[in-house]
Protein backbone atom coordinates (compact mmCIF):
# COMPACT_ATOMS: atom_id res chain seq x y z
CA UNK A 1 0.00 0.00 0.00
CA UNK A 2 1.24 3.18 -0.62
CA UNK A 3 2.95 5.72 1.77
CA UNK A 4 3.14 9.65 1.36
CA UNK A 5 4.90 11.76 3.59
CA UNK A 6 5.23 15.29 4.01
CA UNK A 7 8.39 17.36 4.46
CA UNK A 8 8.29 20.80 6.43
CA UNK A 9 10.63 22.83 8.59
CA UNK A 10 9.31 23.56 11.96
CA UNK A 11 11.32 26.51 12.48
CA UNK A 12 12.64 29.59 10.89
CA UNK A 13 13.30 27.73 7.72
CA UNK A 14 17.05 26.28 6.77
CA UNK A 15 16.88 23.29 8.94
CA UNK A 16 18.35 20.95 6.39
CA UNK A 17 15.39 19.90 4.78
CA UNK A 18 17.26 19.17 1.31
CA UNK A 19 19.47 16.78 2.96
CA UNK A 20 16.70 14.57 4.69
CA UNK A 21 14.40 14.56 1.00
CA UNK A 22 16.72 13.24 -0.52
CA UNK A 23 17.70 10.77 1.65
CA UNK A 24 13.93 9.74 1.86
CA UNK A 25 13.58 9.42 -1.49
CA UNK A 26 15.22 6.11 -1.20
CA UNK A 27 11.71 5.11 -0.57
CA UNK A 28 9.78 7.25 -2.85
CA UNK A 29 8.85 6.91 -6.48
CA UNK A 30 8.04 10.93 -6.59
CA UNK A 31 8.86 14.05 -5.04
CA UNK A 32 6.76 16.93 -5.01
CA UNK A 33 7.02 20.60 -4.11
CA UNK A 34 4.17 22.30 -3.10
CA UNK A 35 4.62 26.32 -1.92
CA UNK A 36 7.03 29.44 -2.31
CA UNK A 37 9.69 30.06 -5.57
CA UNK A 38 13.41 30.62 -5.86
CA UNK A 39 13.92 32.17 -2.34
CA UNK A 40 14.00 28.26 -0.80
CA UNK A 41 17.59 26.86 -0.88
CA UNK A 42 18.37 22.98 -1.11
CA UNK A 43 21.37 22.18 -0.36
CA UNK A 44 22.77 18.19 -0.98
CA UNK A 45 25.76 16.72 -0.44
CA UNK A 46 26.39 13.20 -2.42
CA UNK A 47 28.94 11.30 -2.68
CA UNK A 48 32.72 10.86 -1.15
CA UNK A 49 35.98 11.90 -1.84
CA UNK A 50 36.77 12.82 -4.79
CA UNK A 51 33.13 11.62 -6.18
CA UNK A 52 31.50 13.82 -3.73
CA UNK A 53 29.15 16.51 -5.57
CA UNK A 54 27.65 19.50 -3.42
CA UNK A 55 24.22 20.74 -5.47
CA UNK A 56 22.48 23.75 -4.44
CA UNK A 57 18.34 23.80 -5.39
CA UNK A 58 15.89 26.56 -5.30
CA UNK A 59 13.19 25.37 -7.73
CA UNK A 60 14.13 21.91 -8.67
CA UNK A 61 12.48 19.04 -6.02
CA UNK A 62 15.57 18.20 -3.79
CA UNK A 63 14.79 13.94 -5.87
CA UNK A 64 16.52 15.29 -8.65
CA UNK A 65 19.71 13.74 -7.75
CA UNK A 66 18.13 10.29 -7.49
CA UNK A 67 17.79 8.38 -10.55
CA UNK A 68 14.47 7.27 -11.75
CA UNK A 69 12.52 9.51 -9.53
CA UNK A 70 10.04 11.75 -10.59
CA UNK A 71 10.01 15.35 -9.52
CA UNK A 72 6.63 17.67 -9.96
CA UNK A 73 6.40 21.25 -8.89
CA UNK A 74 3.00 21.89 -7.73
CA UNK A 75 0.33 24.68 -8.27
CA UNK A 76 1.56 26.28 -5.30
CA UNK A 77 4.95 27.45 -6.30
CA UNK A 78 5.25 30.45 -8.10
CA UNK A 79 7.46 30.26 -10.81
CA UNK A 80 10.41 32.26 -12.28
CA UNK A 81 11.35 30.20 -15.54
CA UNK A 82 14.05 31.96 -16.52
CA UNK A 83 15.49 30.71 -13.09
CA UNK A 84 14.27 27.07 -13.55
CA UNK A 85 15.52 27.05 -16.91
CA UNK A 86 19.16 28.08 -15.55
CA UNK A 87 18.87 25.61 -12.21
CA UNK A 88 17.96 23.03 -15.24
CA UNK A 89 21.17 23.79 -17.18
CA UNK A 90 23.52 23.78 -14.55
CA UNK A 91 21.99 20.00 -13.36
CA UNK A 92 22.41 18.76 -16.51
CA UNK A 93 25.64 19.70 -17.44
CA UNK A 94 26.69 18.53 -13.75
CA UNK A 95 25.73 15.13 -15.35
CA UNK A 96 21.54 15.17 -14.03
CA UNK A 97 19.36 14.23 -15.96
CA UNK A 98 16.47 16.83 -15.21
CA UNK A 99 13.66 17.04 -18.39
CA UNK A 100 12.35 13.75 -18.84
CA UNK A 101 11.45 13.51 -15.05
CA UNK A 102 10.41 17.13 -14.08
CA UNK A 103 6.54 17.90 -14.27
CA UNK A 104 5.35 21.37 -13.62
CA UNK A 105 1.47 22.46 -13.03
CA UNK A 106 -0.33 24.74 -15.82
CA UNK A 107 -1.54 26.19 -12.28
CA UNK A 108 1.78 27.63 -11.00
CA UNK A 109 1.55 31.38 -11.14
CA UNK A 110 4.64 33.26 -13.00
CA UNK A 111 6.83 35.27 -11.76
CA UNK A 112 7.62 38.30 -14.40
CA UNK A 113 10.29 40.81 -14.00
CA UNK A 114 7.65 43.58 -12.33
CA UNK A 115 7.15 41.32 -9.61
CA UNK A 116 11.08 41.70 -8.88
CA UNK A 117 11.17 44.99 -9.30
CA UNK A 118 8.15 45.90 -7.01
CA UNK A 119 10.13 43.28 -4.54
CA UNK A 120 13.09 45.42 -4.69
CA UNK A 121 11.56 48.88 -4.88
CA UNK A 122 9.50 48.20 -1.85
CA UNK A 123 11.67 47.18 0.11
CA UNK A 124 14.41 49.84 -0.08
CA UNK A 125 11.23 52.95 0.35
CA UNK A 126 10.51 51.22 3.84
CA UNK A 127 12.44 52.45 7.31
CA UNK A 128 15.38 49.85 7.86
CA UNK A 129 13.74 49.20 11.20
CA UNK A 130 10.21 47.98 9.39
CA UNK A 131 12.22 46.26 6.45
CA UNK A 132 10.87 42.17 6.21
CA UNK A 133 14.25 41.01 5.19
CA UNK A 134 12.77 40.00 1.80
CA UNK A 135 14.91 38.22 -0.80
CA UNK A 136 14.04 40.71 -3.45
CA UNK A 137 12.79 38.28 -6.24
CA UNK A 138 9.16 38.78 -6.25
CA UNK A 139 7.52 35.91 -4.51
CA UNK A 140 5.39 38.01 -2.95
CA UNK A 141 4.20 40.26 -5.56
CA UNK A 142 3.30 37.31 -7.36
CA UNK A 143 1.46 35.60 -5.17
CA UNK A 144 -0.34 39.36 -4.48
CA UNK A 145 -1.50 38.88 -8.06
CA UNK A 146 -2.54 35.58 -7.65
CA UNK A 147 -4.77 36.16 -4.67
CA UNK A 148 -6.10 39.43 -6.52
CA UNK A 149 -6.88 37.10 -9.36
CA UNK A 150 -4.62 39.22 -11.84
CA UNK A 151 -1.79 36.55 -11.97
CA UNK A 152 -0.70 35.23 -15.60
CA UNK A 153 0.08 31.24 -14.66
CA UNK A 154 1.86 28.81 -16.67
CA UNK A 155 -0.64 27.83 -18.75
CA UNK A 156 -1.65 31.35 -19.85
CA UNK A 157 1.99 31.02 -22.17
CA UNK A 158 0.56 28.44 -24.94
CA UNK A 159 -2.62 31.51 -25.53
CA UNK A 160 0.00 33.88 -26.89
CA UNK A 161 -2.53 36.42 -28.14
CA UNK A 162 -4.42 36.28 -25.01
CA UNK A 163 -1.05 36.43 -22.26
CA UNK A 164 -0.11 39.23 -24.54
CA UNK A 165 -3.00 41.06 -23.93
CA UNK A 166 -3.31 40.12 -20.01
CA UNK A 167 0.49 41.48 -19.24
CA UNK A 168 0.07 44.80 -21.21
CA UNK A 169 -2.78 45.34 -18.64
CA UNK A 170 -1.32 43.81 -15.57
CA UNK A 171 2.08 45.58 -16.64
CA UNK A 172 0.21 49.00 -16.84
CA UNK A 173 -1.01 48.43 -13.45
CA UNK A 174 2.23 47.68 -12.26
CA UNK A 175 4.63 50.25 -13.95
CA UNK A 176 2.25 52.90 -12.31
CA UNK A 177 3.25 52.12 -9.10
CA UNK A 178 6.95 51.91 -10.00
CA UNK A 179 7.61 55.24 -11.46
CA UNK A 180 4.54 57.09 -9.74
CA UNK A 181 4.72 55.56 -5.84
CA UNK A 182 8.20 53.95 -5.77
CA UNK A 183 10.51 56.53 -7.49
CA UNK A 184 11.83 53.34 -9.50
CA UNK A 185 11.84 52.78 -13.38
CA UNK A 186 9.11 51.24 -15.50
CA UNK A 187 9.43 47.82 -16.65
CA UNK A 188 9.61 47.05 -20.31
CA UNK A 189 6.01 45.24 -21.90
CA UNK A 190 8.16 44.47 -25.62
CA UNK A 191 11.21 42.76 -23.56
CA UNK A 192 8.98 41.08 -20.85
CA UNK A 193 6.57 39.88 -23.33
CA UNK A 194 8.87 38.42 -25.96
CA UNK A 195 11.98 36.73 -23.19
CA UNK A 196 8.33 34.97 -21.19
CA UNK A 197 7.06 33.26 -24.43
CA UNK A 198 10.34 32.09 -25.62
CA UNK A 199 11.27 30.53 -22.13
CA UNK A 200 7.72 29.21 -21.87
CA UNK A 201 8.17 27.25 -25.14
CA UNK A 202 11.39 26.08 -23.36
CA UNK A 203 9.32 23.97 -20.22
CA UNK A 204 6.20 23.62 -22.50
CA UNK A 205 7.23 20.19 -23.09
CA UNK A 206 7.31 19.68 -18.93
CA UNK A 207 4.02 20.87 -18.55
CA UNK A 208 1.55 18.23 -17.05
CA UNK A 209 -1.43 17.85 -15.07
CA UNK A 210 0.57 17.39 -12.06
CA UNK A 211 -2.59 16.63 -9.64
CA UNK A 212 -3.59 13.75 -11.79
CA UNK A 213 -0.12 12.21 -12.15
CA UNK A 214 0.30 12.05 -8.65
CA UNK A 215 -3.40 10.16 -8.18
CA UNK A 216 -2.13 7.80 -11.04
CA UNK A 217 0.83 7.11 -9.00
CA UNK A 218 -0.69 6.79 -5.66
CA UNK A 219 -3.10 4.43 -6.89
CA UNK A 220 -0.25 2.16 -8.85
CA UNK A 221 0.94 1.83 -5.26
CA UNK A 222 3.62 4.57 -5.35
CA UNK A 223 5.35 6.22 -2.60
CA UNK A 224 5.16 10.01 -2.67
CA UNK A 225 7.60 12.57 -1.02
CA UNK A 226 5.81 15.85 -0.40
CA UNK A 227 8.85 18.71 -0.05
CA UNK A 228 8.05 21.91 1.77
CA UNK A 229 10.35 25.48 1.56
CA UNK A 230 10.59 27.58 4.37
CA UNK A 231 9.62 26.48 7.80
CA UNK A 232 6.31 26.79 9.95
CA UNK A 233 7.68 30.18 11.70
CA UNK A 234 7.12 31.75 7.98
CA UNK A 235 4.25 30.68 7.39
CA UNK A 236 1.57 33.76 5.88
CA UNK A 237 -0.88 32.75 8.52
CA UNK A 238 0.50 31.16 11.31
CA UNK A 239 4.36 32.20 11.44
CA UNK A 240 5.43 35.83 12.99
CA UNK A 241 3.79 38.04 11.23
CA UNK A 242 4.88 40.30 9.34
CA UNK A 243 8.21 38.91 9.42
CA UNK A 244 7.13 36.41 7.41
CA UNK A 245 6.94 34.72 4.02
CA UNK A 246 4.36 34.83 1.29
CA UNK A 247 3.16 31.19 0.92
CA UNK A 248 1.71 28.97 3.64
CA UNK A 249 4.71 26.59 4.41
CA UNK A 250 2.68 23.93 6.91
CA UNK A 251 2.08 20.37 6.54
CA UNK A 252 -1.66 21.40 5.06
CA UNK A 253 -0.36 23.40 2.22
CA UNK A 254 0.90 19.68 0.66
CA UNK A 255 -2.85 18.85 -0.55
CA UNK A 256 -3.70 22.66 -1.89
CA UNK A 257 -0.11 23.15 -2.97
CA UNK A 258 -0.20 20.16 -5.42
CA UNK A 259 -3.99 18.88 -5.86
CA UNK A 260 -4.43 16.41 -3.71
CA UNK A 261 -7.04 15.39 -1.17
CA UNK A 262 -5.47 15.97 2.76
CA UNK A 263 -6.39 11.88 3.06
CA UNK A 264 -3.58 10.86 0.85
CA UNK A 265 -0.95 12.27 3.47
CA UNK A 266 -0.51 9.79 6.03
CA UNK A 267 2.88 10.85 7.75
CA UNK A 268 4.61 14.41 9.04
CA UNK A 269 8.09 14.44 9.25
CA UNK A 270 9.29 17.80 11.01
CA UNK A 271 12.68 18.67 10.54
CA UNK A 272 13.93 20.74 13.32
CA UNK A 273 17.58 22.01 14.25
CA UNK A 274 19.38 21.00 17.26
CA UNK A 275 19.34 24.52 17.88
CA UNK A 276 17.65 28.14 16.36
CA UNK A 277 18.38 29.80 13.44
CA UNK A 278 16.68 33.11 11.69
CA UNK A 279 17.68 34.63 8.40
CA UNK A 280 16.07 38.55 8.02
CA UNK A 281 13.88 40.29 11.06
CA UNK A 282 11.33 39.52 13.12
CA UNK A 283 11.17 38.76 17.11
CA UNK A 284 13.49 35.44 18.08
CA UNK A 285 13.07 35.33 22.18
CA UNK A 286 16.47 32.70 22.52
CA UNK A 287 18.83 34.71 20.48
CA UNK A 288 22.37 34.52 20.81
CA UNK A 289 25.63 36.68 20.39
CA UNK A 290 27.12 35.55 16.90
CA UNK A 291 29.60 37.80 16.92
CA UNK A 292 31.94 37.34 19.91
CA UNK A 293 34.67 35.06 19.98
CA UNK A 294 34.38 31.79 22.06
CA UNK A 295 30.76 32.33 22.81
CA UNK A 296 27.69 29.28 21.85
CA UNK A 297 26.42 32.01 19.22
CA UNK A 298 29.59 32.04 17.65
CA UNK A 299 30.20 28.65 17.57
CA UNK A 300 26.43 27.75 15.96
CA UNK A 301 27.51 30.41 13.35
CA UNK A 302 30.66 29.40 12.62
CA UNK A 303 30.44 25.27 12.79
CA UNK A 304 27.24 25.56 11.48
CA UNK A 305 28.01 27.47 8.79
CA UNK A 306 25.36 29.56 8.88
CA UNK A 307 24.67 31.35 5.89
CA UNK A 308 21.46 31.38 4.07
CA UNK A 309 22.16 29.63 0.76
CA UNK A 310 19.61 31.81 -1.54
CA UNK A 311 20.96 35.28 0.00
CA UNK A 312 24.33 34.66 1.67
CA UNK A 313 23.55 36.34 4.37
CA UNK A 314 24.56 35.24 8.09
CA UNK A 315 21.86 33.64 10.19
CA UNK A 316 20.63 34.99 13.30
CA UNK A 317 21.40 31.27 15.84
CA UNK A 318 19.94 30.77 19.26
CA UNK A 319 19.41 28.02 21.69
CA UNK A 320 16.43 25.61 20.98
CA UNK A 321 13.01 26.85 21.71
CA UNK A 322 11.07 24.00 22.72
CA UNK A 323 7.41 26.48 23.33
CA UNK A 324 8.18 27.45 19.55
CA UNK A 325 8.75 23.82 18.17
CA UNK A 326 5.28 23.29 20.00
CA UNK A 327 3.74 25.63 18.10
CA UNK A 328 4.90 24.16 15.12
CA UNK A 329 3.92 20.79 16.48
CA UNK A 330 0.53 21.89 16.46
CA UNK A 331 -0.28 23.81 13.07
CA UNK A 332 1.05 20.67 11.01
CA UNK A 333 0.13 17.80 13.41
CA UNK A 334 3.44 16.39 13.49
CA UNK A 335 4.15 12.75 13.35
CA UNK A 336 8.03 13.40 13.85
CA UNK A 337 11.06 15.19 14.24
CA UNK A 338 14.16 14.80 12.40
CA UNK A 339 16.73 16.28 14.43
CA UNK A 340 20.20 18.06 12.27
CA UNK A 341 22.82 19.21 13.23
CA UNK A 342 23.67 17.84 16.44
CA UNK A 343 27.50 18.19 15.70
CA UNK A 344 27.04 21.85 15.89
CA UNK A 345 26.69 21.46 19.60
CA UNK A 346 30.02 18.87 20.50
CA UNK A 347 32.19 20.66 22.51
CA UNK A 348 29.82 23.42 24.38
CA UNK A 349 29.99 22.59 28.32
CA UNK A 350 26.61 23.40 28.73
CA UNK A 351 23.46 24.23 26.74
CA UNK A 352 20.41 25.49 27.38
CA UNK A 353 16.35 24.76 26.37
CA UNK A 354 14.00 27.52 26.07
CA UNK A 355 11.18 25.60 27.72
CA UNK A 356 8.55 28.94 27.72
CA UNK A 357 8.78 32.38 28.40
CA UNK A 358 7.50 35.54 30.90
CA UNK A 359 5.20 37.49 28.90
CA UNK A 360 3.79 40.60 30.74
CA UNK A 361 4.52 38.78 34.28
CA UNK A 362 2.72 35.57 33.39
CA UNK A 363 4.88 31.93 31.92
CA UNK A 364 3.65 30.83 28.67
CA UNK A 365 4.57 27.55 27.20
CA UNK A 366 3.59 28.02 23.52
CA UNK A 367 4.42 30.87 21.12
CA UNK A 368 1.99 33.36 20.99
CA UNK A 369 0.34 34.34 17.50
CA UNK A 370 1.06 38.16 17.76
CA UNK A 371 4.79 39.43 16.67
CA UNK A 372 4.47 42.09 19.18
CA UNK A 373 3.78 39.47 22.16
CA UNK A 374 6.25 37.48 20.45
CA UNK A 375 8.65 40.63 20.49
CA UNK A 376 7.92 40.40 24.57
CA UNK A 377 8.97 37.07 25.93
CA UNK A 378 11.34 36.30 28.00
CA UNK A 379 12.84 33.04 27.18
CA UNK A 380 12.92 30.51 30.54
CA UNK A 381 15.88 28.29 30.32
CA UNK A 382 16.88 24.86 31.21
CA UNK A 383 20.29 23.48 31.41
CA UNK A 384 21.96 20.52 30.27
CA UNK A 385 25.53 19.27 30.07
CA UNK A 386 27.36 19.30 26.98
CA UNK A 387 29.63 16.87 25.76
CA UNK A 388 32.71 17.06 24.56
CA UNK A 389 32.54 13.73 22.31
CA UNK A 390 32.12 13.95 18.63
CA UNK A 391 29.12 13.01 16.79
CA UNK A 392 29.56 14.06 13.47
CA UNK A 393 28.84 11.43 10.93
CA UNK A 394 28.06 8.47 13.79
CA UNK A 395 25.03 6.48 12.08
CA UNK A 396 23.68 4.46 15.77
CA UNK A 397 21.74 5.98 18.46
CA UNK A 398 24.23 3.36 20.48
CA UNK A 399 27.34 5.32 19.45
CA UNK A 400 26.08 9.21 20.23
CA UNK A 401 27.33 10.32 23.66
CA UNK A 402 25.42 10.02 26.77
CA UNK A 403 24.99 13.27 27.20
CA UNK A 404 23.75 13.75 23.42
CA UNK A 405 21.26 10.95 23.71
CA UNK A 406 19.57 12.97 27.37
CA UNK A 407 19.52 16.07 25.52
CA UNK A 408 17.63 14.66 22.81
CA UNK A 409 15.50 12.86 24.93
CA UNK A 410 14.61 15.90 26.60
CA UNK A 411 13.46 17.66 23.48
CA UNK A 412 11.65 14.81 22.44
CA UNK A 413 9.67 14.78 25.80
CA UNK A 414 8.84 18.78 25.71
CA UNK A 415 8.09 19.09 22.44
CA UNK A 416 5.78 16.38 22.81
CA UNK A 417 7.00 14.80 19.44
CA UNK A 418 9.14 11.54 19.03
CA UNK A 419 12.60 12.01 17.12
CA UNK A 420 12.34 9.50 14.30
CA UNK A 421 15.48 10.53 12.47
CA UNK A 422 18.94 12.25 13.97
CA UNK A 423 21.38 13.58 11.13
CA UNK A 424 24.81 14.05 11.97
CA UNK A 425 26.48 15.41 9.18
CA UNK A 426 25.47 16.71 5.44
CA UNK A 427 25.67 13.48 3.53
CA UNK A 428 23.40 10.87 3.08
CA UNK A 429 24.88 8.11 5.14
CA UNK A 430 24.98 10.60 8.10
CA UNK A 431 21.76 9.58 9.26
CA UNK A 432 20.54 7.63 12.62
CA UNK A 433 17.12 6.10 12.20
CA UNK A 434 14.91 5.35 15.02
CA UNK A 435 11.86 5.68 13.02
CA UNK A 436 11.68 5.21 9.25
CA UNK A 437 8.85 7.57 8.46
CA UNK A 438 7.64 5.09 5.25
CA UNK A 439 7.53 2.61 7.77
Amino acid sequence: MARNVVVVGTQWGDEGKGKIVDWLTDSAAGVVRFQGGHNAGHTLVVGYGDARREYKLNLVPSGIVRPGVQCHIGNGVVLDIRHLLGEIDALEEGGIKVSDRLKISPGCPLILPYHAALDRAREAKRDPEARIGTTGKGIGPAYEDKVARRGLRVHDLFERKRFAEKLAEVLDYHNFTLTRYLDAKAVDYRETLERTLADGERIKPLVTDVSAALHAAHQAGQNLLFEGAQGALLDIDHGTYPFVTSSNCVAGQAAAGSGIGPGMLHYVLGITKAYCTRVGGGPFPSELDIATEGTPGCQMSKKGREFGTVTGRARRCGWFDAALLRRSSLINGLTGLCVTKLDVLDGLEALNICTGYRLDGRHVDLLPMGVDEVARCEPVFETLPGWPERTDGLKRWEDLPPNARAYLARLEELCQTPIALISTGPERAETIVRQHPFG
